[in-house]
């Protein structure tokens, strides 16, 4: 199957300039000096975040306003890869709600690690060290760090963006258990509430920031924008969901794979992949086992190989579907 063809002549085959040293590892066990090829745009950590190139639909669009004018958490369901992360970068960008915070959660994850963190063991060792050379006990702030939940529930007249992602690998008790800090847009800290100090500094999650935290109770002024994501591995409780604006991320047509083509790599080259485009659109509807960075990978190395044969061999390398069997 040809992938590139020139916009002036359908279906005649482009040859677009061979990617240098696109090979470094040569497999024959000789060391040698080669520069690596620069980075795909996607892969480069110092470049714009995701939210720069992500390219919304207007059912997200409509889905994103909705959530924010109701101060309801945002539920995304849909396959991996299929964006969902990328659309709350997007608003935080657009709204000008600061670094996005990220909770990651997994199958030990709890309610309290994406409120604060609480270090006794720390604080009881440096208190008994303190006692030994009578010097003064460090505050009770320097052993608590609020989590990423906890950071965007802080009182501020400007939401903060927050993802929690992948909310389906948690217990299955962890949906009911957000329920009440949703409603309520508060939560107390116990080590605090029982604490002489009425007015205690704890650094904020992901930087060296402090807020202040009055009789260990922290409130939302702005209630923050939540996104959750799931990849659809189970159900949630109906008072959960109904808590909750809910959008399925779209399939990838081949309309809106242009446009992500596009987004991050320009209008020719979206141009000259049209038929890797068709074809990846093919597949994942019928199998539902590709995400769209897959076809990012594949357009990134396709447009510098220059015979068929080898393009046509990286992309069945790069578009396996995402299974643990790669017979």
């Amino acid at each position: 199957m040809g992938y590139l063809r020139s916009p002036h002549f359908p279906g005649r085959q482009t040859r677009a300039a061979p990617m240098p040293d696109w090979r470094p590892y040569a497999g024959d066990a000789e060391p040698h000096a080669v520069a690596l090829p620069p980075a795909p745009p996607w892969r480069r950590f110092d470049a714009e975040p995701a939210g720069v190139t992500f390219r919304p639909t207007a059912e997200m669009v409509e889905a994103v306003n909705a959530a924010m004018l109701l101060r309801r958490p945002l539920l995304l369901t849909g396959p991996p890869g299929s964006g969902k992360s990328s659309l709350v970068e997007s608003v935080a960008r657009e709204l000008r709600l600061g670094t996005v915070l990220r909770w990651h959660v997994t199958s030990r994850s709890t309610l309290e690690d994406a409120l604060y963190r609480y270090d006794a063991i720390a604080r009881l060792q440096d208190h008994t060290l303190a006692k030994e050379k009578n010097e003064e006990l460090s505050p009770i702030g320097k052993y608590l760090r609020l989590g990423p939940l906890g950071t965007a529930l802080l009182s501020s007249n400007r939401p903060r963006a927050l993802l929690i992602d992948e909310i389906d690998k948690g217990d299955i008790d962890l949906p009911n258990d957000l329920l009440n800090v949703f409603e309520r847009g508060e939560f107390e800290i116990p080590e605090l509430v029982r604490h002489a100090t009425r007015e205690v500094e704890v650094r904020e999650h992901g930087s060296d920031r402090v807020a202040t935290v009055i009789d260990g109770r922290v409130q939302c002024q702005e209630f923050p924008f939540v996104v959750l994501t799931s990849n659809g591995e189970r159900d949630f409780p109906a008072a959960f969901l109904r808590r909750c604006i809910r959008l399925r991320m779209p399939d990838p047509t081949p309309e809106l794979l242009t446009a992500i083509v596009r987004a991050h790599l320009g209008d020719k080259v979206a141009e000259e992949v049209d038929g890797l485009i068709t074809d990846f659109a093919a597949r994942a509807q019928r199998g539902r086992g590709h995400a769209t960075d897959q076809l990012m990978n594949a357009v990134h190395i396709v447009m510098h190989l220059p015979d068929d044969e080898e393009r046509a061999r990286m992309v069945e390398l790069l578009l396996k579907e995402l299974s643990t069997d790669l017979r």
